[in-house]
């Protein structure tokens, strides 16, 4: 008769565990794991409303009542993807682990989700947005690097925070980006960016400390430390409303220009799929129903026989 798989102990430590690993082995964020934390306690409340008090006890029939249940109660049907993709990764996990044999959680099919076109500047509000800081301070000098290098490179802005002076090489126009599961891929610094960078290097404030030449953040706060992610969207915000602008854009808005604007130029998808570190062009295709919408667009209004 087989064996049962070792118990994983109790649910918690179970979490626990797959949240020390998906930091450890696949690089996840503080912002993913959180994610997965609260969609793993959720799925650990029902199951024990449900008398199944051990993860490794959970059917397939049993994890499919919850996600019904997750519709029923009016999750978006984005939410009710993502918590179970969390499910399939922990138990993903628990099969290395060894107390599952079987990922009950993967033959659950996730709900179809209406694909939302990505938001992104037009050219001229660009252009607008990247005059706004005033390069009469290190500050301003700065915040224009910062943006130049976001639509120069499609970075994202944790990818932006995370670079160090190492990262940059601006005798070949290009930064090493370290992305999602920390994987690295090469983004182009164009002239107007470098030219940016290479102010905003000349009048950064020295540290106290100086840290290892390539280990010092490529961008700093006023105090020297490493610029946050929440500061970039503040500074982000600030330059918007300069350039009036309003509250139309987030720092992924920059990305997602980037990527529109590469392939309204005529840029092979696959150059941009590479560029924006997307691991399937899946995800990088998002961006040319945003251009054939634009086209639409611009035919039906100015074809004389569009009507």
């Amino acid at each position: 008769m087989a064996s049962r798989p070792p118990a994983p102990g109790t649910f918690a430590a179970a979490i626990d565990r797959f949240l020390r690993f998906m930091a450890a082995e696949r690089g996840a964020s503080p912002l993913t794991l959180k994610s997965y934390r609260e969609d793993l306690l959720q799925l650990e409340e029902f199951l024990q409303s449900a008398s199944c008090h051990e993860p490794a006890d959970a059917s397939s029939a049993l994890l499919r009542r919850f996600q019904n249940g997750l519709g029923a109660a009016g999750y978006a049907a984005s939410t009710v993807a993502r918590k179970l993709a969390s499910m399939r990764s922990f138990y993903a996990f628990g099969q290395r682990e060894g107390w599952v044999r079987a990922n009950p959680a993967k033959p659950l099919r996730s709900p179809r989700r209406p694909r939302k076109l990505p938001k992104f500047l037009t050219g001229e509000e660009i252009s607008a947005l990247l005059a706004a800081p005033k390069p009469t301070a290190a500050g301003g000098l700065r915040d224009r690097a910062i943006l130049e290098l976001m639509y120069s490179a499609g970075v994202r802005v944790r990818e932006l925070v995370g670079l160090d002076d190492g990262d940059l090489d601006l005798a070949n126009g290009t930064v090493r980006v370290r992305g999602k599961g920390r994987r690295e891929r090469l983004g182009i610094v164009g002239t107007h960016a470098r030219t940016a960078l290479r102010q905003w290097l000349a009048a950064r404030p020295k540290p106290a400390r100086a840290p290892a030449a390539r280990s010092q953040p490529l961008f700093t706060n006023k105090f020297g430390g490493r610029l946050s992610v929440r500061g970039i969207a503040r500074l982000l915000e600030k330059h918007l409303a300069a350039a009036g602008l309003g509250t139309r854009a987030s720092p992924h808005t920059l990305r997602h220009s980037f990527a529109t604007h590469l392939l309204d130029a005529g840029a092979d998808i696959r150059s941009v799929q590479e560029l924006l570190g997307h691991k399937s062009l899946v995800t990088t295709q998002i961006y040319t129903h945003v251009t054939t919408t634009r086209l639409r667009e611009a035919f039906d209004k100015a074809h004389p026989r569009a009507k």
